[in-house]
């Protein structure tokens, strides 16, 4: 038996209502947090919506810097819909809520300057309740680098 296997009996007593509940709804949220940042936050960028161009525009950053932006969300929210990504995408799509924020105080001055740090909360959940997951994919990198070594 591997050391990640766990004896059935073992996964099945450790299931709860309240846990499958509090699993099913991290995942719920996963999906929603996921489909946010792909469509509604990534796809006016991509697609150079007028709104995301101007705003792109006040700042300075032009065409080049939504397009960035906009390709690092869609990349995080489709990374938070895979199990094995979902906890390093919670955390990279926190660190561009943190930049998003200090942006929105120093140079936007709009009125969503608490939006960012509204979506860091649920990401940082996301993050610590799939902490497993990064676990499981560092313990991935470090076998196929030690096979190419």
């Amino acid at each position: 038996m591997s050391e990640t296997a766990f004896p059935l009996t073992a996964t099945r007593a450790a299931v709860t209502p309240r846990s499958r509940a509090a699993r099913i709804s991290l995942a719920a949220l996963q999906i929603v947090l996921g489909l946010f940042y792909a469509f509604a936050s990534a796809l006016p960028k991509l697609i150079a919506h007028p709104s995301a161009t101007e705003a792109f525009d006040k700042l300075g950053w032009g065409h080049g810097g939504m397009y960035i932006i906009g390709a690092l969300e869609l990349a995080g929210g489709l990374a938070l819909l895979i199990p094995l990504l979902d906890s390093v995408a919670a955390l990279a799509l926190s660190a561009l809520m943190v930049g998003a924020f200090i942006v929105n105080v120093t140079v936007v001055h709009g009125p969503y300057v608490a939006t960012p740090l509204i979506l860091i909360l649920p990401l940082g959940l996301i993050a610590w309740a799939r902490r497993g997951h990064t676990t499981e994919l560092l313990r991935l990198v470090r076998r196929r680098v030690g096979r190419r070594a």
